[in-house]
């Protein structure tokens, strides 16, 4: 199998930034050469929605237009950890933020923005920003 464990979450002002991890590891999960990593978001009354995703080996990426200029994505091959840096962060970011994976072929930026693409899931991590 392959497990997700998030941590970084935490209570921030707005405007102030935050750092998300997610570390990757199955034995599942290293036979596979290529994928999304991707974080989803998920607000209280709200569906879970598409944040910002990474594919592996190549590293491309793709970013919801709510979060582009403020939120990067990145991986660390050699730790299997992919991170989330928030910056400028506002009240309506508040929610729990999942890591996502999806072992497989990786075709279009446009591709693998639902949960419902996603086999893997972390527990999430809470994110709240005050105003």
């Amino acid at each position: 199998q392959v497990q997700l464990v998030e941590s970084g979450g935490g209570l921030v002002q707005a405007g102030g930034s935050l750092r998300l991890s997610c570390a990757v590891s199955g034995r599942t999960f290293s036979r596979y050469v290529m994928g999304w990593l991707a974080w989803f978001r998920q607000a209280p009354g709200k569906e879970r929605e598409f944040v910002t995703k990474i594919s592996w080996p190549g590293g491309r990426q793709h970013y919801t237009n709510s979060v582009k200029g403020r939120f990067t994505i990145s991986r660390d091959n050699a730790k299997n950890t992919v991170y989330l840096q928030m910056n400028s962060l506002k009240p309506e970011d508040t929610a729990v933020y999942y890591c996502a994976a999806r072992p497989g072929a990786v075709y279009s930026v446009y591709d693998a923005m639902t949960p419902a693409e996603y086999d893997y899931w972390g527990q999430g991590t809470q994110v709240t920003v005050s105003s």
